[in-house]
């Protein structure tokens, strides 16, 4: 029954303040965009971290890997978005597919330092394969057409921001169908109690796998729309910078709560481009206060205090 409240009432909610935002911040529709992406983002992570219990640190690679597809193939006359959307997406699932059997073995230290390997080997690829990337520079200037040929990115950002707040939205239902299945259940039974799970023969290795896969794709769902929508494709985008990002953000928001997720990667984004404003020079110095309060002020994430605030209702009543 939580499941279904959850979906009722978290996803009108979401979609009414986007809108809302929309009508009131009608000039900051880039940023809210990037948002949405960055969520989708955080979702892909929290899939992986939230209910399989697999911690990774190159997370981001998905990310560049979706972004870089859709500007090879804008370079090279394939400019549908939701083509290279698709693309994106396989390529980057493909790319997780093969990754898969050396991540899902060996203990949480083991994989953190794998994923963590990995994302610095995709990084240095992509920064020598300077012909395919840009390198330093990225690739920028690619051609992305209109959306079933009907819609076409403007620059004032109308078009994306419904665009990024579509992916959002099919993010979430995607994310929320795994987590209430009989494999989202087996999924978190491998976060609790990974022995227990392989006492009752559970099928660890291949959940694991699944779940990677299908993380890294979502990633590289958010990697094809700030690609398409930013009409830009760099290395920052695979960087372990980016794979901290949103580490923290799914920290921030709550583990395992999509809701809070998506707010604390909003959260996030939007502390990051506000204090960034202020102050382009010392910015992280106000992140990283920020941050360290809200270990004390939210220790289990913007979802605990919703819950807390929820049961102290209850008990009033």
């Amino acid at each position: 029954m939580t499941k279904t409240l959850d979906i009722r009432i978290a996803l009108p909610l979401l979609l009414a303040v986007a809108v809302g935002f929309y009508f009131i911040f009608p000039g900051y529709l880039v940023l809210l965009r990037t948002i949405f992406i960055i969520a989708i983002l955080a979702l892909s992570y929290d899939l992986l971290q939230g209910y399989a219990g697999i911690v990774s640190l190159g997370h981001a690679m998905f990310l560049g890997i979706g972004a870089y597809a859709v500007a090879f193939l804008g370079n090279h006359g394939v400019t549908e978005p939701l083509l290279t959307l698709a693309i994106g997406m396989l390529v980057a699932g493909l790319v997780a597919g093969i990754m898969a059997p050396f991540v899902v073995v060996g203990s949480d230290f083991n994989r953190l330092l794998v994923t963590l390997g990995m994302g610095f080997l995709f990084y240095e690829a992509a920064n020598q394969a300077n012909e395919w990337t840009g390198g330093a520079d990225g690739l920028s200037s690619f051609a992305v057409g209109p959306i079933a040929g009907l819609f076409t990115f403007d620059f004032a950002g109308h078009v994306a921001f419904f665009y990024a707040l579509s992916g959002l939205v099919v993010a979430y239902l995607v994310v929320w169908r795994v987590s209430t299945s009989p494999f989202g259940l087996a999924l978190r039974g491998l976060r609790e109690n990974t022995a227990r799970m392989h006492a009752i023969g559970a099928m660890v290795g291949r959940h694991r796998s699944r779940a990677y896969v299908l993380s890294g794709a979502l990633a590289g769902i958010a990697g094809a729309m700030l690609g398409q929508t930013s009409n830009f494709a760099s290395l920052d985008m695979l960087g372990f910078e980016r794979s901290a990002d949103v580490v923290i953000m799914t920290a921030l928001g709550g583990t395992g709560s999509i809701p809070g997720v998506i707010l604390g990667a909003s959260l996030f984004t939007w502390l990051k481009d506000a204090l960034s404003s202020v102050s382009p020079k010392y910015w992280q110095l106000g992140v990283g206060a920020v941050l360290m309060a809200s270990v004390f002020v939210l220790p289990r994430g913007v979802a605990g205090l919703s819950e807390t605030t929820c049961r102290l209702w209850r008990r009033r009543k």
